[in-house]
């Protein structure tokens, strides 16, 4: 696997990552999360992202790997203690949760902990800003990050105080290549492309009843690439390749409770970056037809 330099840190991570929301929502048994979390690290891989919100998540992660910590990076995210739906970002409650997310992945330091879709009113405030600049004076986590998209990323990235930005990137999300990811690269931030195959929701024939896919599978439906035509694993394959092409893409996520299916993933990059035409194809395509409302989902 791959492994590229994250940004200006000292992180050397793996151009596919696992995203633990997969295990925490469907409710991943242990055995079942041990034995995918040891085939991916077997296989290459040495990032995990997850996030406190995540249900069973942290969890499930510091149990089955925490005794291979030294193999991987370790990713979080804080501002919703209890829940997807409960926003909390009051210093006292992001310290307290970093804190327990520490308890919950076993173990004394992370290497990344990022703000969960801030609100930009919030983060011009500055207290949450403030409050991981001191996780990372605690020691608590060696770098700290922005995780979210639109004009809050950018005001994320403008502020400076952050060393890594993880945003929506896609064959069906593409606002963050013009928006945010050129001042990302100019200030050497560490990027972490997130919902990188746009959930394959392609493979449905009809609208999903899921809303969180929803607006992906909208989108495709104008946008027709025609290299969704084939084989499920071809377009996966592409679309991966894609978003791992974008220029200031370090590492992108991909979640899954399915034992295998990391290493299936990672097989699909064996063919190297997407070329040049088959990149600006998709770039063109989306340009000719993306609506200005196809704004960065969260």
């Amino acid at each position: 696997m791959e492994t590229r330099q994250f940004g200006k840190t000292d992180l050397r991570v793996s151009a596919l990552g696992f995203g633990g929301a997969e295990i925490g929502y469907e409710r991943a048994t242990p055995a079942v999360v041990a034995r995918l979390l040891g085939e991916a690290l077997d296989a290459g891989l040495n990032v995990i992202d997850t996030a406190e919100c995540y249900y069973q998540s942290e969890e499930l992660i510091g149990q089955a790997v925490s005794s291979r910590r030294a193999e991987f990076s370790l990713f979080t995210k804080c501002g919703h203690p209890e829940g997807p739906s409960a926003e909390d970002w009051r210093p006292e409650s992001l310290l307290h949760s970093i804190r327990r997310s520490l308890q919950r992945l076993k173990t004394d330091r992370l290497d990344l902990v990022q703000l969960h879709s801030c609100s930009q009113d919030e983060l011009r405030k500055g207290d949450v800003i403030a409050a991981l600049v001191q996780a990372r004076e605690k020691g608590y986590t060696r770098y700290i990050g922005y995780s979210g998209d639109g004009a809050a990323a950018r005001t994320a990235i403008e502020c400076g105080a952050f060393d890594a930005l993880q945003t929506s990137i896609s064959i069906a999300d593409q606002e963050a290549i013009e928006l945010t990811l050129p001042l990302a690269r100019a200030q050497q931030m560490g990027v972490i492309a997130k919902r990188p195959i746009a959930n394959a929701v392609w493979r449905h024939p009809q609208k999903p009843d899921n809303a969180y896919v929803q607006p992906y599978w909208e989108r495709l439906q104008e946008l027709r690439y025609t290299f969704l035509a084939g084989e499920p694993a071809a377009g996966v394959a592409i679309a991966l390749r894609f978003t791992l092409s974008v220029p200031g893409v370090h590492t992108a996520i991909v979640g899954t409770s399915k034992p295998g299916r990391w290493r299936e993933n990672a097989a699909l990059l064996d063919a190297g970056p997407l070329p040049a035409d088959q990149f600006d194809a998709i770039r063109s395509r989306w340009r000719q037809v993306a609506d200005p409302s196809w704004i960065g989902q969260i």
